[in-house]
């Protein structure tokens, strides 16, 4: 039916649908009929008894009156449905086989047509563009002033910019038509089942969708960074074993990147709240150090070796557990009264969070570096670890804390009210604000879960090192922590940020740190490793999401 190009009308196209559209529509009729006083029915009378149930004007008695009938109808609904059940699952059965056996018949030949038109589209602009070069040619030739010469270069540039838009136009005229040719078939499907769709034919529809509306560009944007440091990771894991005659992806190497990451990840959940609210933390390290100290000091075995202002506590009378539960106590009480101070006066005074937690994180540094004389407080008890990180089998548990975190923080995140006005007042304050959330403490809030969240892996850190707290410990942390955000998709701009990412970016982070360091780069080559990829995943979130803004 198609033309001599193999171009399909319009017209030929309906033409190709019209068998289909005919007979499924014969028994879409009669499975509408069977549904009028059953199915159809049932849903109405649910509105009605959902609607009688919000009607303030009806008393009581009325509501329960009223009820009672709608639900007296429905049994006689359900009789229905149940009765014509089996009718219109035969019709259901027909118009499916039908549909499998002949939709190709017409599907086949437009997507064949839309690549003969694709093939059209490009002639037509190769010869367009070439009529251009040859008119611009022909003018150029007969000009000889400088201002003239530039702009006839300008009109051909426009011109040749217009002949790339007719183009782009056509690919998606021809685009939507594949794409409409695709999705009638579930069209059809969904009017027969109301909706029900196979798991199969969900992945087909979510497949198609996304070809449908994929730009190279976006996707670029979005996955260039995971994809040049996934290139990055593979030719780590190729040239390890040659360097140093070790594999780099074995089972245990995996597995202390696991856990290298859990307790980071914690410092990565914190911190993620902050820059949904387009703000940061340079206090992270500090507050680790801090809280590692904390917790050497309570969980000591033994008198502790060093003092607090010149106290040398002694907590070797306690039990274990209560060392444990004590030490995670202060850790959580002490970063959370700093992030608590640093959102104040973030809230309060529109300040921007690069100053409050740097001043944060000179005020925790000099303090704990002072009231301890910067020494190291040795290790922990030697049953602790075993007691909170056990090894089951050899794995690690430290990671499924990790998991927990990442559980709860989404949860937080996407299933509460604190979570959605998280997002509201990082994408616009302003707005939010009007509409009735209170910023200032949406904005603490995220600061005393970032708090929370940093004490909590500080005394895992804890546990993982078997103490070894100084005020030197975490040095650089924030850097890890804010860079594995940005590169698992948290965006600087305010609002904008999932959870899975942030795994995705410590994960990633961690694991190119621990490949670094088994091929013997110097630590300080790291620190501009980090810096590079910041810069890159900064630089990609701008492009992505500043014209939005």
């Amino acid at each position: 039916m198609a033309n001599g190009n193999g171009i399909l009308t319009a017209e030929q196209e309906q033409k190709l649908r019209q068998p289909i559209d005919e007979y499924v529509g014969k028994i879409q009729s009669k499975i509408d009929a069977l549904r009028v006083d059953g199915t159809d029915r049932i849903v109405a009378l649910q509105s009605k008894i959902d609607s009688a149930k919000r009607d303030k004007n009806l008393t009581a008695e009325e509501r329960s009156s009223a009820i009672a009938g709608f639900q007296k109808e429905m049994e006689t609904a359900k009789a229905v449905e149940s009765k014509n059940k089996d009718e219109i699952s035969k019709l259901i059965s027909d118009a499916e086989n039908y549909l499998k056996s002949h939709y190709n018949e017409y599907y086949q030949p437009v997507a064949a047509s839309c690549e003969q038109e694709k093939t059209a589209a490009r002639e037509k602009y190769s010869k367009k563009v070439a009529e251009l070069e040859k008119e611009h040619s022909a003018a150029l030739s007969k000009l000889s002033d400088h201002k003239e010469i530039k702009d006839e270069n300008y009109v051909y540039k426009n011109r040749l910019f217009d002949a790339k838009l007719d183009l782009q136009k056509d690919f998606q005229e021809i685009k939507d038509r594949r794409h409409d040719a695709f999705t009638h078939k579930y069209h059809l499907i969904d009017m027969l089942r109301m909706s029900r769709f196979t798991f199969g034919e969900n992945m087909a529809q979510r497949w198609e969708n996304y070809k449908y509306t994929f730009n190279r560009t976006q996707f670029l944007l979005k996955n260039g960074l995971y994809i040049a440091i996934i290139l990055i990771f593979i030719a780590l894991c190729i040239i390890t074993p040659i360097v140093k005659n070790t594999p780099l992806l074995t089972y245990n190497n995996v597995l202390n990147i696991l856990q290298q990451a859990s307790p980071r990840m914690f410092l990565a959940l914190g911190v993620a709240g902050l820059i949904l609210l387009a703000g940061t933390d340079l206090s992270i390290g500090r507050m680790v150090g801090m809280g590692m100290t904390t917790a050497t000091i309570i969980m000591h075995q033994g008198p502790n070796t060093g003092g607090v202002f010149g106290h040398v506590f002694d907590f070797s009378g306690l039990p274990v557990v209560v060392k444990m539960i004590f030490a995670l106590i202060m850790c959580i009480i002490l970063c959370t009264i700093f992030t608590s101070i640093a959102g104040f006066f973030t809230a309060k005074f529109k300040m921007h969070p690069f100053i409050s937690t740097m001043a944060n994180m000179l005020i925790i540094f000099g303090l704990v570096t002072y009231a301890t004389k910067g020494v190291s407080f040795g290790s922990i008890e030697s049953t602790i670890p075993g007691m909170i990180i056990p090894r089951l089998n050899g794995f690690p548990t430290i990671i499924l804390w990790a998991v927990a975190a990442v559980i709860i923080v989404w949860f937080i995140w996407n299933k509460t009210t604190f979570g959605k006005n998280l997002y509201a007042v990082g994408g616009n304050p302003e707005a939010a604000s009007v509409s009735g959330i209170s910023v200032f403490k949406v904005t603490v809030g995220a600061f005393v879960l970032a708090g929370i969240l940093y004490g909590f892996g500080a005394w895992l850190e804890c546990a993982r090192m078997v103490g070894s707290g100084s005020a030197a410990y975490g040095q650089g942390w924030e850097t890890d922590a804010i860079a594995a955000c940005v590169v698992g998709g948290v965006s600087f701009t305010g609002g904008i940020g999932k959870i899975s990412g942030v795994v995705v970016g410590v994960l990633i982070f961690t694991a190119l740190t621990y490949s670094l360091t088994i091929l013997g780069i110097d630590t300080n080559l790291q620190f501009v490793f980090s810096g590079i990829i910041i810069l890159v995943a900064v630089t990609l979130d701008c492009l992505k999401y500043v014209q939005k803004k």
